[in-house]
């Protein structure tokens, strides 16, 4: 059942992009799971694409609400920005990387809600009736 996309090598490449978790000295709770567990339940449940509650926690020691706030804590970090550069650096390097072939989506453009208009909108009222008076 598990994806063995995590491989040995792959760790040993990404877990300098993976940021140190301080421990509190006084009073420092339960210890953090390890990060790599963190990242295969993360991958295996975006690539089976299934809800995070749905992750079987005895297939990789963590829990799916454990790696969605891993997730989260580690896009706020810039840990997915950081990633995505450092394979297409390593790529653009090998020469395997084809732009060729990139696709601009313009559904991720952001557009301008309420921006400078050229003229002057509209009124919506109901046009009065001339004065019969």
């Amino acid at each position: 059942m598990t994806d063995d996309v995590l491989t040995d090598e792959l760790w040993d490449r990404l877990a300098p992009l993976v940021p140190v978790r301080p421990r509190r000295f006084r009073y420092p709770g339960r210890r953090p799971v390890d990060d790599r567990a963190a990242l295969a339940g993360i991958l295996w449940v975006l690539r089976n694409d299934v809800p995070w509650r749905e992750l079987p926690p005895g297939l990789f020691g963590v829990s799916g609400v454990t790696c969605w706030r891993r997730l989260r804590d580690w896009h706020t970090a810039g840990v997915w920005t950081a990633l995505h550069e450092h394979l297409l650096a390593e790529l653009n390097a090998a020469g395997r990387l084809d732009l060729h072939r990139a696709l601009v989506d313009s559904s991720h453009v952001h557009a301008l809600k309420g921006g400078a208009r050229r003229v002057r909108a509209r009124s919506t009222e109901p046009i009065p009736a001339a004065n019969t008076m």
